[in-house]
């Protein structure tokens, strides 16, 4: 065994807790015990087996009632349940509810060592305390979290392509970082690039390299991202952004596990794991021809999808203590922490912006905070700040792209043709762009409105 797993073991008996304690030990694994249901969820919040072994009748908290609450505070942890009353029933029903393993007692050695090794092998499991350390970044005590952290453990083993989703500022490149650290090739480069930042030509150039004299300014030989997370994982942030000409790029170089650099004749193998984010509504991108169906499916193999920070409400408190701390360490050490009316008003905001403009809101707090104790009429000033502020490029675009389409409507009374005339667009682009910004032309036409309240 290449690690000592963790193995946490509920028994109200003390001397059968320390019995079957001592025989896990000697077979080599790290064992924790508990003489209650609730006695084991308090040690679960401190750290994580990979494993549970519970007796099922208990007093206070039987065995399936532990199983419940464990299926709650850690999705995904294995559960093997022991009864000196086992039935076929019970059996059944336990295991359909999600138990791992439910064995009888007076359990056979070698049966008891071949369930535990099978539920490790079977959720990749490793040292508890250690193994949290792939997913350290992330604060968070959320089940939605959760659920969407264990599918992340579970698909990090394999080399599949994944595709992380969620709206901008929820912490995707976190999380793809966190994939990468719990994977084979932790030890090799994490990569990172964002898609849609880059004008074409220096996207291409950046993601697969250049030899020297490919394009005016090409004085040396450039080594592309590729080539730079060569054993390791290439993050590619809004991939839905990426130009359609990169896209057919980008897929051959997947298809055939081999980048050719720009104006290279010779082809470089390369072993990278491709992790992609974005946004964007992609099934919309490819109905409307912006986003290649073939390269969707080569990087959607598995798709983790990040809740908003309005659906983890339960994370803002923890977020910002976590991010206070940080900031206070960097620019104010005396500052050292919210006030509990300030965290109140914290926890029960919107964030359109999500955990990105909680990192803004509590900078500004810290920088502009003159006691140790951040009140709440601070934290109320940097959320009006934070509405206030600009909005990001894309955001800004999307705005005026729908405000000038809206209005073009209006001129035209509905007209496509002569609405797309005045946009410079031809009509199949500009019903894309009404697509895009879910806008009727019909609702434009003279007596809409009134067909409409009738």
């Amino acid at each position: 065994m290449k690690h000592a797993a963790h193995i946490l073991l509920v028994d109200d008996d003390a001397s059968l807790l320390k019995l079957l304690g001592m025989r896990l030990e000697s077979r080599g694994y790290r064992v924790t015990t508990a003489e209650s249901g609730r006695q084991a969820l308090d040690s679960l919040s401190k750290t994580r087996p990979d494993l549970v072994l519970s007796d099922l009748r208990m007093d206070e908290m039987d065995g399936m009632a532990l199983f419940h609450q464990l299926q709650k505070q850690a999705p995904g942890l294995p559960v093997i349940i022991l009864t000196a009353h086992g039935s076929i029933p019970d059996a059944v029903s336990a295991t359909r509810q999600g138990v791992f393993s439910f064995l009888t007692k007076p359990v056979d050695r070698d049966e008891l060592f071949a369930a535990i090794e099978d539920a490790l092998s079977q959720t990749q499991g490793t040292s508890g305390e250690g193994d949290n350390e792939w997913r350290s970044a992330i604060i968070t005590r959320s089940p939605h979290m959760e659920r969407v952290l264990e599918q992340a453990r579970m698909v990090a083993g394999s080399d599949v392509s994944v595709l992380v989703t969620g709206p901008s500022g929820s912490g995707k490149e976190l999380f793809a970082n966190a994939i990468h650290q719990a994977s084979s090739r932790a030890d090799k480069p994490f990569v990172a690039i964002n898609c849609g930042a880059l004008p074409e030509q220096l996207l291409e150039s950046e993601l697969f390299g250049h030899a020297k004299g490919a394009f005016t300014g090409a004085i040396t030989q450039h080594e592309g991202l590729f080539q730079a997370a060569d054993g390791g994982t290439l993050f590619l942030d809004e991939i839905g952004d990426m130009p359609l000409p990169l896209q057919v790029k980008l897929l051959r170089v997947l298809q055939d596990r081999q980048v050719r650099p720009l104006g290279s004749t010779t082809s470089i193998p390369m072993d990278v794991r491709v992790i992609s984010a974005t946004h964007r509504d992609l099934d919309r991108a490819m109905a409307e021809g912006d986003f290649r169906e073939d390269l969707y499916y080569r990087l959607n193999v598995v798709n983790l999808r990040l809740p908003p920070l309005k659906d983890r409400a339960e994370d803002v408190p923890l977020l910002a203590k976590h991010l206070v701390t940080q900031a206070a360490e960097r620019h104010k050490p005396f500052v050292k922490g919210f006030s509990s009316e300030a965290l109140n008003l914290l926890a029960s905001s919107a964030w359109p912006g999500n955990v990105r403009q909680l990192v803004n809101v509590v900078e500004q707090c810290v920088a502009l905070t003159s006691s140790p104790i951040i009140p709440e009429a601070l934290v109320a000033q940097a959320l009006v700040a934070e509405e206030n502020a600009l909005p990001s490029f894309n955001d800004a675009r999307a705005s005026f792209e729908r405000s000038y389409l809206i209005k073009v409507l209006k001129i035209t009374e509905g007209n496509v043709t002569q609405a797309a005339r005045i946009a410079g667009r031809n009509r199949t682009d500009f019903y894309k762009l009404l697509g895009r910004h879910d806008l009727e032309a019909g609702g434009f036409k003279p007596g809409a409105f009134e067909e409409e309240a009738s």
